[in-house]
Protein backbone atom coordinates (compact mmCIF):
# COMPACT_ATOMS: atom_id res chain seq x y z
CA UNK A 1 0.00 0.00 0.00
CA UNK A 2 2.86 2.46 0.91
CA UNK A 3 3.83 1.63 -3.05
CA UNK A 4 0.87 3.71 -4.04
CA UNK A 5 0.48 6.75 -1.81
CA UNK A 6 4.11 7.42 -3.28
CA UNK A 7 2.73 7.42 -7.21
CA UNK A 8 -0.72 8.71 -6.59
CA UNK A 9 0.16 12.36 -6.40
CA UNK A 10 2.36 11.93 -9.75
CA UNK A 11 -1.25 10.37 -11.27
CA UNK A 12 -3.19 13.23 -10.52
CA UNK A 13 -1.64 15.44 -13.20
CA UNK A 14 -1.26 13.11 -15.66
CA UNK A 15 -4.63 12.13 -15.44
CA UNK A 16 -5.90 15.76 -15.98
CA UNK A 17 -3.65 16.25 -19.36
CA UNK A 18 -4.66 12.66 -20.31
CA UNK A 19 -8.72 13.68 -19.44
CA UNK A 20 -8.63 17.23 -20.79
CA UNK A 21 -6.96 16.50 -24.16
CA UNK A 22 -9.64 13.28 -24.18
CA UNK A 23 -12.18 15.27 -23.47
CA UNK A 24 -11.03 17.97 -26.25
CA UNK A 25 -10.68 14.84 -29.15
CA UNK A 26 -13.99 13.64 -28.34
CA UNK A 27 -15.66 16.82 -28.88
CA UNK A 28 -13.69 17.27 -32.35
CA UNK A 29 -14.75 13.60 -33.34
CA UNK A 30 -18.18 13.92 -32.24
CA UNK A 31 -18.74 17.35 -34.05
CA UNK A 32 -17.32 15.71 -37.11
CA UNK A 33 -19.77 12.53 -36.90
CA UNK A 34 -22.29 14.85 -36.60
CA UNK A 35 -21.20 16.98 -39.88
CA UNK A 36 -20.49 13.64 -41.60
CA UNK A 37 -23.91 12.52 -40.92
CA UNK A 38 -25.37 16.06 -42.18
CA UNK A 39 -24.08 15.67 -45.49
CA UNK A 40 -24.66 12.01 -45.80
CA UNK A 41 -28.44 13.17 -45.25
CA UNK A 42 -28.10 16.02 -47.63
CA UNK A 43 -26.84 13.51 -50.32
CA UNK A 44 -29.21 11.32 -49.87
CA UNK A 45 -32.24 14.08 -50.23
CA UNK A 46 -30.44 15.39 -53.72
CA UNK A 47 -30.10 11.76 -54.82
CA UNK A 48 -33.69 11.27 -54.14
CA UNK A 49 -34.56 14.78 -55.61
CA UNK A 50 -32.45 13.45 -59.04
CA UNK A 51 -34.71 10.31 -59.74
CA UNK A 52 -38.03 12.07 -58.78
CA UNK A 53 -36.81 14.17 -61.56
CA UNK A 54 -37.41 17.40 -59.04
CA UNK A 55 -35.86 20.64 -58.45
CA UNK A 56 -32.23 19.60 -56.65
CA UNK A 57 -31.81 21.80 -53.36
CA UNK A 58 -29.23 23.95 -52.90
CA UNK A 59 -26.75 23.49 -50.80
CA UNK A 60 -27.04 25.39 -47.72
CA UNK A 61 -24.10 27.89 -47.05
CA UNK A 62 -23.51 26.59 -43.41
CA UNK A 63 -21.79 23.54 -44.86
CA UNK A 64 -19.60 25.86 -47.24
CA UNK A 65 -18.75 28.49 -44.42
CA UNK A 66 -17.08 27.68 -41.27
CA UNK A 67 -17.62 28.95 -37.85
CA UNK A 68 -16.93 32.37 -37.22
CA UNK A 69 -16.34 34.15 -34.28
CA UNK A 70 -18.42 36.02 -32.88
CA UNK A 71 -18.02 39.94 -33.16
CA UNK A 72 -17.56 42.32 -30.56
CA UNK A 73 -20.29 44.33 -29.38
CA UNK A 74 -20.90 47.06 -26.99
CA UNK A 75 -22.71 45.38 -24.76
CA UNK A 76 -19.92 42.27 -24.35
CA UNK A 77 -17.14 45.00 -23.88
CA UNK A 78 -19.47 46.54 -21.14
CA UNK A 79 -19.94 43.07 -19.85
CA UNK A 80 -16.19 41.89 -19.95
CA UNK A 81 -15.39 44.85 -18.41
CA UNK A 82 -17.26 45.20 -15.45
CA UNK A 83 -16.20 41.68 -14.55
CA UNK A 84 -13.00 41.81 -15.09
CA UNK A 85 -12.89 45.42 -12.71
CA UNK A 86 -14.81 43.78 -10.38
CA UNK A 87 -12.83 40.72 -10.15
CA UNK A 88 -9.47 42.65 -9.38
CA UNK A 89 -11.10 44.13 -6.98
CA UNK A 90 -12.46 41.27 -5.03
CA UNK A 91 -8.28 39.87 -5.55
CA UNK A 92 -7.35 43.29 -3.88
CA UNK A 93 -9.55 43.05 -1.10
CA UNK A 94 -9.36 39.10 -0.66
CA UNK A 95 -5.32 39.31 -0.18
CA UNK A 96 -6.05 42.80 2.01
CA UNK A 97 -7.80 40.61 4.32
CA UNK A 98 -5.80 37.79 4.58
CA UNK A 99 -2.66 40.19 5.73
CA UNK A 100 -1.34 40.15 2.26
CA UNK A 101 -1.22 43.22 1.33
CA UNK A 102 2.11 42.35 -0.68
CA UNK A 103 0.46 40.45 -3.10
CA UNK A 104 -2.46 42.50 -3.32
CA UNK A 105 -0.33 44.63 -6.27
CA UNK A 106 -1.13 41.88 -8.51
CA UNK A 107 -5.52 42.62 -8.88
CA UNK A 108 -4.06 45.81 -10.43
CA UNK A 109 -3.54 43.50 -13.30
CA UNK A 110 -7.33 42.59 -13.39
CA UNK A 111 -8.57 46.06 -13.20
CA UNK A 112 -6.43 47.90 -15.56
CA UNK A 113 -7.88 44.96 -17.84
CA UNK A 114 -11.56 45.93 -16.86
CA UNK A 115 -10.68 49.99 -16.69
CA UNK A 116 -9.29 49.56 -20.73
CA UNK A 117 -12.20 47.47 -21.84
CA UNK A 118 -14.65 50.02 -20.11
CA UNK A 119 -12.75 53.00 -21.79
CA UNK A 120 -13.56 51.05 -25.18
CA UNK A 121 -16.50 50.67 -24.42
CA UNK A 122 -17.28 54.38 -23.58
CA UNK A 123 -15.35 55.93 -26.94
CA UNK A 124 -17.22 53.13 -29.11
CA UNK A 125 -20.54 54.59 -27.75
CA UNK A 126 -19.61 57.78 -28.02
CA UNK A 127 -18.62 56.79 -31.79
CA UNK A 128 -21.73 54.93 -32.21
CA UNK A 129 -23.49 57.62 -31.25
CA UNK A 130 -22.18 60.31 -33.80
Amino acid sequence: MSDLQHILPLLIPILGIVMGIGIGMLALWLDHQKKTRIFELHHQERMLAIERGMEVPPLPLEFLQGRDKPKATLAGSLRWGLIWLFLGVAIGIGQLFNDRADTAVWALMPIAVGLALLIFYSISRRQALD
